[in-house]
């Protein structure tokens, strides 16, 4: 065993009104990431919500950007208002952080890096929507920064089947422990898990 302390956090992100409203699965979601939060937070883990938000007018996307250039040209977008606040049923509490990001990657336009380091964190647990979005970019760029890593399978949503069955089954095992997320809190209990 290595004499490393691992501090474990949970990231729960992009689990906001607008984008949740979007999922195929919307009940499966609420349900199975609710079960991860209060595995967490029974086991004293520290909660991190991140969502992706922008100023009015979204000054911050650029032209170039694919992925959120489409907003500037929907002023009633989906990603707006009431829809930008996490989802009611899965609600931080105060003692949770709630981090804004800019981008795709959790890291990315956000002050995610200063507040895991701060907290003494080197392990993240992700789930969130998407995938093949906010999952993958922020378990790249984790990898990449050194975290240890374990992805909450049945807390991660895509509305595209098949992308969701290859990056569970055969990209994230690469960088990361995939676990079903009762099978996280029973290792939680048992103290199989580090906190």
């Amino acid at each position: 065993m290595s004499d490393i302390h691992v501090h474990s956090a949970l990231l729960v992100m992009d689990m906001q009104e607008g984008i949740v409203a979007r999922l195929a699965q919307q009940g499966d979601a609420l349900t199975s990431v609710r079960t991860a939060i209060d595995a967490a937070r029974g086991a004293s883990i520290p909660i991190i919500y991140v969502a992706v938000t922008f100023r009015p007018g979204y000054p911050e996307v650029s032209p170039g950007n694919k992925s959120f250039s489409a907003l500037k040209a929907q002023p009633s977008s989906s990603l707006t208002g009431k829809a930008m606040e996490i989802a009611s049923a899965l609600a931080p509490q105060p003692t949770d952080i709630v981090v804004t990001k800019r981008r795709v990657s959790a890291f990315s336009g956000s002050d995610l890096a200063v507040v895991l380091r701060s907290q003494g964190i080197s392990h993240l647990v992700l789930c969130g929507i998407a995938t093949s979005g906010v999952v993958l970019s922020t378990l790249r760029e984790a990898a990449d920064l050194d975290y240890q890593l374990t992805v909450l399978a049945d807390c991660c949503f895509d509305n595209d089947e098949e992308v969701q069955h290859v990056l569970l089954t055969k990209i994230f095992p690469r960088q990361a422990e995939v676990l079903q997320v009762e099978t996280w809190k029973m290792k939680l209990l048992s103290g199989e898990l580090q906190k």
